[in-house]
């Protein structure tokens, strides 16, 4: 994990720029999207740009953000656009953070209400340099949301807070619907996929919102095509259930760019339904698997789902 230290040194540039190229597959034709044209599309761009808002749709290069900002649908990214760490698989800038907008969590209150969204996931690249890691930015910025539009179901989706667990409590407090942190991928795959981040800290992290608050819904969320094996994703699964997790997410890597990791396979269609099915299997109340899943594709409904379902069995 870098220091602060060598956060202040490094400069603002792509975080692998020191890393030989990767070479990259060629996309088979279930994972192509279309490029982003709408008018709502564009509504929702001007909106963020209005409020000086980031949302992990572009920084992250997402492939959806044609069709959730179409729907007036966007995940918002707090703490600002540059991370403090350099995950092999991220396209977010890694450099000098960016210091603290105050104003943030009121802006982030005031899309939310103008979008008219049911539900909101929020975001954020990793601050190791905060004292607290963001976690009462986070507070503040679900507190904001709930006294613009208090009908908005919210779901966070936040860093692993290393070395600052007990802030964890300050985000917990402030009661988001759903609590999300990714796993990202295997163990095993760590020191090259996610070098910053420890595996059994996550799921620590993920055990202790349920033992801290059991109303909340906590979620998870792996990639593949990164060199894991099948087996190794069952091992996953069953240790996010023994943490209590509700919902994960199974979705396609895509390299960003050269320097990032390389995309070693793509999951067909068959073979993510299969990993659906063993999840269930489990004891997940909800599993969003295929190609293009991503952390908030799909979210709004997602949750309704969830809920229902916590419903239908008493819990």
């Amino acid at each position: 994990m870098e220091t602060i230290e060598t956060v202040k040194e490094t400069v603002r540039q792509p975080h692998h720029i020191n890393k030989p190229s990767s070479p990259r597959l060629a996309k088979p034709d279930w994972i192509r999207v279309k490029a982003p044209v709408s008018e709502e599309y564009h509504k929702t761009r001007n909106l963020m740009r209005g409020l000086k808002l980031n949302t992990v749709c572009e920084e992250a290069a997402c492939p959806n953000i044609g069709e959730c900002w179409a729907k007036k649908h966007a995940t918002f990214m707090i703490l600002g656009s540059v991370c403090t760490r350099a995950c092999a698989f991220c396209n977010v800038a890694t450099g000098r953070p960016d210091l603290l907008d105050p104003h943030e969590p009121e802006n982030v209150g005031k899309a939310v209400a103008e979008l008219g969204l049911a539900h909101v996931v929020v975001t954020s690249v990793d601050r190791d340099d905060l004292e607290d890691g963001g976690a009462e930015h986070f507070a503040a910025t679900i507190r904001a949301i709930r006294a613009a539009s208090p009908h908005t179901t919210i779901e966070i989706l936040t860093p692993d807070f290393l070395r600052k667990e007990k802030y964890i409590a300050r985000v917990v407090e402030a009661r988001p619907d759903v609590y999300n942190h990714n796993l990202e991928t295997v163990p095993r795959l760590y020191t090259s996929v996610r070098p910053g981040a420890r595996y059994f800290n996550s799921l620590r992290l993920l055990d202790s919102i349920k033992k801290q608050d059991p109303s909340i819904f906590t979620k998870s969320g792996i990639m593949v095509g990164l060199g894991e094996q099948k087996e190794e994703i069952y091992q996953v699964m069953d240790d996010l259930r023994s943490a209590n997790v509700d919902f994960l997410t199974i979705g396609q890597y895509l390299q960003p760019t050269p320097k990032h990791h390389p995309v070693l396979n793509f999951v067909t269609p068959d073979e993510f339904k299969a990993l659906e099915k063993m999840a269930y299997g489990k004891g997940f109340l909800m599993v969003s698997a295929s190609p293009l899943t991503r952390s908030s594709y799909h979210a709004d409904s997602d949750f309704v789902k969830l809920r229902e379902a916590r419903m239908a069995t008493g819990k």
